[in-house]
């Protein structure tokens, strides 16, 4: 895809080929049983932005000028991957022993639309899926690269990133006997924003760097732009918590402050929470500088995150 291309151009067909990759990929039977494809398949292909996937595309495009070098589309199976775990943390983070929600994208969650077991099997499916796909050939001729995106997707996701993260939420609303603590300082929350939802968006751009054969420097200021990005997407969300539609949003708002969970806007306030949201999207474009407009699609998708309305 040339570089010359407008960036909401350039967004709007990877969404489209990050769509039908996710089809194409997406396990079928007899591979899998009938209903746990159905359920990945409802939960996959129910629309959604597909911010991640379209990061890694833009971000390997940003990188890589030779005409004759799809970057974009070499770089499908890891932003298909990345949704696969995006996804699964989604149908994890409805069930009802976690934040016990009853829609997603304006329909009903996976465990409302089929049932708790369905919902865990679904998302434990589309996580180690995800790996599988990460390991194939289609990813990169050069296994040291596919080597280096399950390590660096496994930690973003586990344990150091968005697992880790989502246990620092549920011990700081008091779900915990032990070490339970709702009175976190700006740092906590920050560290705890950064590994639930920073560390797969700041992923995503770093994944880009690399299958767009990023030099040294390159990679360095997309690890800069995902961290700024992965922090201001958090923001945002929780924004939208407090002011947002929830039949534009797509899911119930209000939640944070009915759970006591520790959110920047708790913390700073709104008018502090958007100022600050304003201050990273700067920081993101700035580390964009060095692209010139090779980096336009990577400011317009930092401008949507501080943006959206769902």
């Amino acid at each position: 895809m040339a570089r010359t291309d407008l960036s909401s151009h350039f967004i709007e067909e990877a969404r489209v080929r990050v769509d039908s990759a996710l089809d194409r990929w997406l396990p079928k039977p007899p591979a899998c049983p009938p209903l746990l494809s159905e359920a990945m398949r409802y939960s996959v292909m129910a629309g959604g932005k597909r911010l991640r996937p379209i990061l890694v595309l833009s971000a390997a495009d940003a990188v890589n000028d030779d005409p004759h070098y799809d970057a974009a589309a070499l770089a499908l199976p890891a932003a298909c991957a990345v949704e696969f775990i995006h996804t699964y943390s989604l149908i994890h983070d409805d069930l009802p022993a976690m934040d016990n929600d009853d829609l997603r994208r304006g329909r009903p969650t996976v465990h409302r639309a089929f049932d708790d077991a369905t919902a865990i099997l679904a998302g434990d499916g589309l996580l180690t899926f995800a790996f599988d796909l990460l390991s194939r050939p289609e990813t990169s001729a050069d296994p040291a690269i596919r080597v280096e995106l399950v390590k660096m997707l496994s930690r973003a996701a586990g344990i150091g990133g968005m697992v880790g993260g989502q246990m620092l939420d549920l011990a700081a609303e008091g779900r915990f006997a032990q070490g339970a603590s709702n009175k976190l300082t700006e740092r906590d929350v920050a560290v705890l924003q950064a590994m639930k939802t920073g560390a797969l968006l700041r992923f995503a751009c770093n994944a880009g760097a690399i299958l767009g054969q990023a030099s040294d420097n390159e990679a360095a200021a997309l690890d800069r732009f995902g961290d700024a990005i992965g922090q201001a997407f958090q923001i945002a969300d929780d924004l939208l918590d407090v002011e947002g539609d929830s039949a534009v949003v797509g899911k119930a708002t209000g939640k944070d402050a009915a759970a006591g969970k520790a959110t920047m806007v708790s913390i700073l306030g709104v008018a502090g929470a958007k100022a600050r949201l304003h201050e990273l999207v700067a920081g993101a474009e700035d580390a964009l500088a060095p692209f010139g407009t090779a980096g336009t699609t990577l400011v317009t998708a930092a401008r949507f995150i501080a943006d959206r309305r769902s």
